[in-house]
Formats: C-alpha cells, sequence, structure tokens
C-alpha cells in the first residue's frame, strides 16, 4: 500500500536492526485519513471471507481494526491486556509476549462477543514474531469460532511470524511488508515496494 510505506518513510524512525517507531500515525498519534485508507484496503483483502467480527488487541491494533470493522458494518472486537473488573471469570484468553514492552500479557476477550458462529478477521499493527496474532488466533479457537484471517498494519518479513501464521494454515495479508531495517533504513519486500 504506497500511501502507508510512503508514512513508513516520512513518518517512521529507525531505532534498531528490529525496531520501528511509528507513533506520529498508527499508534499514539493517528492519521485517520490512512487508516480510512488502510481499513477499504483490508476490506478489499478479504471481502470474500464472509466476515462477522474483527478481533484484535488494545490499543495500537484498534485504529486500523476500527476502520475495517466500519467498512465491513460489522462489529470490532479488541483484546484486553489487563483483566477488568467487570468482565469477571466469563473470558477467553490467551499468553501474549511482547517483545517491544518485554513483558508477558494475559489478553481476554469476553465470551459474551465471540461464539462459533462467527468468521473473525484478526487485524494488528506490526507482524513481527508472530506472538499476537497466535495469541489471538488462540481465542477464536477457544470460541469455536473460525479465523477467516490475519490482516497486518506494517510486517517485518525478516522475522519469522508470517511463517509460523502460515505454517498452521492462516492466510495473512500485510499491507507494508518490511524486509529490513539495517543502518536505520527502511527496505520493502521488492515484490510490494512497486505496488
Amino acid at each position: 500500500m504506497q500511501q502507508l510505506q510512503q508514512a513508513i518513510i516520512e513518518r517512521g524512525s529507525v531505532l534498531s536492526d528490529e525496531v520501528l517507531k511509528v507513533d506520529q500515525f498508527l499508534n499514539h498519534q493517528i492519521d485517520t485519513n490512512l487508516m480510512i485508507n488502510i481499513g477499504k484496503e483490508f476490506v478489499n483483502r478479504f471481502q470474500d471471507c464472509k466476515i462477522t467480527k474483527v478481533l484484535t488487541i488494545e490499543s495500537s491494533g484498534i485504529a486500523p481494526s476500527f476502520m475495517a470493522a466500519n467498512e465491513l458494518g460489522v462489529p470490532l472486537v479488541f483484546a484486553r491486556k489487563k483483566k477488568s473488573l467487570t468482565v469477571a471469570d466469563h473470558v477467553y484468553s490467551s499468553g501474549v509476549y511482547s517483545y517491544t514492552k518485554q513483558e508477558m500479557n494475559n489478553i481476554t476477550v469476553s465470551k459474551s462477543y465471540l461464539s462459533s458462529d462467527d468468521h473473525v478477521l484478526i487485524i494488528d499493527d506490526f507482524l513481527a514474531r508472530g506472538n499476537a496474532a497466535l495469541g489471538l488466533i488462540d481465542v477464536v479457537k477457544e470460541a469455536g469460532a473460525t479465523a477467516a484471517g490475519v490482516g497486518i498494519v506494517i510486517e517485518k518479513s525478516f522475522q519469522d511470524g508470517r511463517m509460523k501464521l502460515e505454517e498452521e494454515g492462516f492466510r495473512v495479508e500485510s499491507l507494508a511488508r518490511i524486509q529490513s531495517l539495517e543502518g536505520s533504513k527502511v527496505t520493502f519486500l521488492e515484490e510490494l515496494a512497486t505496488k
């Protein structure tokens, strides 16, 4: 997605060979026009999947997921990283390790919002090692629902997240695939850089 790649180049900051900071437009300050177009692109890519719910993890996945869910006309459900007193024990849960925060989170989704009838589109801001997406897939499986696919805003293709998801049989659609962050420079996979 050209608009997203341009935002990464112009407003992203490479902090190391493994860390890209995109808080100017995605996960602190949000470029709403870009998010609207990201939502439309996800819908375009998954329009054949009969999606009934969009699922993400708080908080950085909410903006792109909201736009996709709104475009699809379906509810957005987000997994909480901290257990809420109002939800009690009526939840699906999975452990997810965050590399950037160096912590384990037990994500939860109320059983009221996912059922075995649902076809769920999972959306997240980043795909690196696949931990967040796999945690959300666990929640979908726990509910007896169908994971229709995984939509990723930015994929670090030099890490093994996509491979793990595809080995499990899941469809992965990433809007920007980064081949390398070496030398403080963002290099996109050639196949997407020309689209």
